[in-house]
């Protein structure tokens, strides 16, 4: 265990530690974003470049702004459906920009409503279903990139693709049709991410300083090139395998990439209903993923959603007026870096300023990395976050845990992110107000006497049941309300103990209220009606 002295070094961005922990997880995170980026703006309808300019984007301004140490925020495949349409509706990408820094306003303006607090309402075990949810989906969309069936972008998420086809039957289409180099550079790769984790733990120091995501990545490389040069039939040649990012030829040509918003479109009302609804959708997902960051952060820090929110915002903003996609937190790239072994935000902010030397000195380079390879970190990665531990450790806490987890697993492997989260929460809320059903108010009966107690804040969902227990009350009977344990009684409670009260003149029963005085919305009246 480490000394409060050492986890403090440790959680300080320095030298040391970027060197040991925040560095090489940057570069790890910088060669799984770099073909997110591309995938999810080929996906949006936009420029590929706008791709990497949101990744920049999220990794140099985000990063230093928000209060999470392990999020790292980029373009979101969760948004490329708003975004392909929201250029539609506009008339032009330019004009969406417009609508992208709009955004990133209205997100400023929730940060500083401290609206980010919804978050801490979202249930413990939705937040983990959202966890093993991503974790499935991420290995079942990484399997087909795997086998060398790239026919889908490599950060696409939904259950349903572009052409139609489900996640479980491109990857039946992969396992009948698979290319015999890709299989061979994820399996090894796969080997040596397994063996190098397990290295790091018990082997000499050299495996615990290099992560071996950087290893599976250099011999996914060098294997593609020593199969170009020796064994041609395994040959991964076609860019639909390969990190393909744009190659500028001088840096006239990456300023001549750059798009810049259209502001002339402000007085349209589509545009603000475009991005109003893009700064919901990015906020609600990029709260929820802080959150997830925060579950797997090894140190367990809080981070701050309001901050967040206008972290976010301001990304936005910067994204918006450069020509970028509009971005959000990632759990996919929060969880590569986790799993890197990065301890702060620098590495972060390290993966940003690798995307932005990357797009600008050595493209060319990185188009020699195999999708393959890069699939095989991503399926480490989803295991990670959905181990067999973690179904059983939530089976143990009780139906009322394991039930609105498995929901929000199972939508969000079959829908998507939002939708999935979203059942999880309707599923969560059904658990909190049965189990307030059943242990709000209790009644004790000795003869006459009966003592009907709420055993804590009761309100309109209790309802029901405190009729119920009424009506068991056979009259006449002498009927004592305790409020005392009730910090607040609902108008509705109330209301019900009022219709008791006056029916209590017919049936020669007394009531009497104890400690309800200022417990409930307005005046209300405190006595004791006695007809016996």
């Amino acid at each position: 265990m480490l000394s409060p002295d050492t986890a403090k070094a440790d959680l300080a961005p320095s030298g040391a530690n970027f060197l040991k922990h925040d560095g090489p997880a940057g570069l790890v995170v910088f060669l799984v974003a770099m073909p997110l980026c591309l995938g999810v703006a080929l996906a949006s309808g936009a420029p590929l470049f706008a791709g990497v300019l949101s990744g920049i984007v999220g990794g140099c301004v985000v990063s230093v702004l928000s209060s999470s140490q392990v999020s790292v925020s980029g373009p979101a495949a969760g948004l490329a459906v708003l975004v392909a349409t929201g250029i539609q509706t506009l008339g032009s990408y330019p004009a969406f920009l417009t609508a992208v820094v709009v955004c990133g306003v209205f997100q400023i303006a929730l940060g500083l409503l401290r609206a980010g607090a919804f978050g801490d309402y979202v249930p413990t075990s939705v937040i983990k279903g959202m966890l093993a949810g991503i974790g499935l989906v991420i290995i079942l969309k990484q399997l087909p990139h795997a086998l060398g069936h790239d026919l889908d972008f490599m950060g696409d998420l939904s259950f349903l693709g572009a052409d139609g086809e489900s996640s479980l039957q491109e990857l039946r289409d992969a396992l009948s049709g698979f290319a015999p180099g890709p299989v061979v550079v994820s399996a090894l790769s796969l080997a040596v991410l397994i063996g190098w984790g397990r290295l790091a733990k018990t082997g000499p120091r050299l495996f615990a300083l290099v992560p071996g995501a950087l290893v599976a990545v250099a011999l996914g490389i060098g294997l593609n090139q020593a199969f170009l040069a020796f064994a041609p039939g395994l040959a991964i040649r076609s860019t639909a395998h390969l990190v393909s990012l744009p190659v500028p030829t001088s840096l006239g040509d990456v300023w001549g990439q750059l798009t810049f918003p259209d502001f002339s479109v402000l007085s349209n009302p589509s545009l603000w209903s475009v991005a109003l609804t893009l700064a919901i959708v990015a906020s609600v997902e990029g709260v929820l993923c802080v959150e997830a960051a925060d579950r797997i952060d090894p140190y367990r820090r809080i981070s701050s959603p309001n901050r967040e929110l206008w972290a976010q915002g301001a990304g936005n903003v910067v994204s918006g007026l450069i020509g970028g996609l509009p971005l959000t937190s990632v759990v996919l790239r929060s969880s590569a870096s986790v799993g890197a072994g990065s301890r702060t935000w620098v590495a972060s902010f390290t993966h940003g300023v690798l995307l932005l030397v990357s797009a600008l000195l050595f493209p060319a380079l990185l188009n020699h990395t195999p999708l393959a390879c890069l699939a095989a970190i991503l399926i480490v990665v989803g295991y990670q976050l959905t181990t067999p531990k973690l179904y059983r450790s939530v089976y143990r806490l009780g139906f009322s845990q394991f039930i609105p987890f498995v929901v929000t697993v199972a939508a969000i492997v079959f829908t998507d992110l939002l939708e999935g989260v979203l059942l999880g929460l309707a599923c969560g809320l059904f658990f909190v107000i049965r189990s307030n059903h059943h242990s709000a108010i209790s009644v004790v009966a000795r003869g006459r006497d009966h003592l009907v107690r709420f055993n804590k804040d009761v309100t309109f969902v209790n309802k029901g049941e405190l009729r119920q227990k009424l009506r068991a009350i056979e009259a006449p009977a002498d009927v004592l309300f305790d409020g005392t344990k009730a910090l607040y009684i609902d108008r509705d409670i109330m209301e019900t103990v009022d219709d008791f009260r006056k029916m209590a003149d017919f049936q020669g029963t007394s009531v009497e209220l104890r400690h309800f005085e200022g417990k409930t919305p307005g005046p209300r009246e405190v006595e004791r009606v006695d007809h016996g």
